[in-house]
């Protein structure tokens, strides 16, 4: 059981979601906030697997739920949710500990699949956000299209194979199970990637992985 906190300030928008993850048995709604300071008291009350945190909300905004969130209950993951309205907000969520970024008008599918990756601990950006975000930080936090390609070139092959399953979302063991190598190898592949690649998390990982076009 995946245990999900709902953070949004529309209480149509959290009723959807809920009834969306009601019907699928692996996920358990444990809580919902209206704002973002309420989100904080809430995780650390409940203490969710994942906490899917809408970008813009009164109070406490997301950006900065999720900064608190990550420092005070790093083992809830932060899955934010955002519109095409918010894109300027993307990139500020990169370095707040997010792990992964979604459409609130995308397919429920994604949201399935996000929660999992996120509980599992890996990064998940539905492609349509990943585009987006590509196209606010390509000029500044992260290279060029042309500088990722030569920074992923840096990697090993086996490396650049386990990048590319850090982009499609995947968690360690998924990773392994693909690969055919035991899990520890792959956080031993994770740590020296992210180092290369000179990126924080799985999420800027992934993102260099899409701009790379591994992805």
């Amino acid at each position: 059981m995946i245990r999900v906190l709902i953070a949004d300030d529309e209480a149509f928008t959290r009723a959807g979601i809920r009834a969306v993850l009601a019907a699928e048995p692996e996920f358990e709604v444990v809580a919902e906030a209206g704002d973002g300071r309420e989100a904080v008291e809430l995780v650390a009350a409940h203490r969710p697997d994942v906490v899917l945190l809408d970008i813009l909300m009164p109070v406490l905004d997301g950006l900065a739920a999720a900064a608190e969130i990550t420092r005070t209950v790093p083992a809830t993951g932060v899955l934010m949710l955002t519109t095409f309205s918010a894109d300027e907000h993307i990139a500020a969520a990169l370095g707040g500990g997010a792990r992964g970024f979604l459409l609130k008008t995308g397919d429920p599918l994604e949201l399935f699949a996000g929660i999992r990756a996120v509980a599992g601990g890996a990064a998940f950006l539905s492609p349509a956000v990943a585009h987006r975000v590509i196209q606010q930080v390509g000029g500044d936090r992260l290279a060029s299209s042309a500088r990722a390609r030569a920074r992923v070139d840096s990697l090993t092959p086996r490396e650049r194979e386990v990048l590319a399953l850090i982009g499609e979302g995947l968690p360690n063991a998924e990773i392994a199970r693909r690969l055919h190598i035991v899990e520890g190898t792959v956080k031993v592949f994770v740590t020296s990637i992210l180092r290369r690649l000179e990126v924080a998390n799985r999420v800027q990982a992934a993102i260099v992985a899409y701009e790379a076009g591994l992805v």
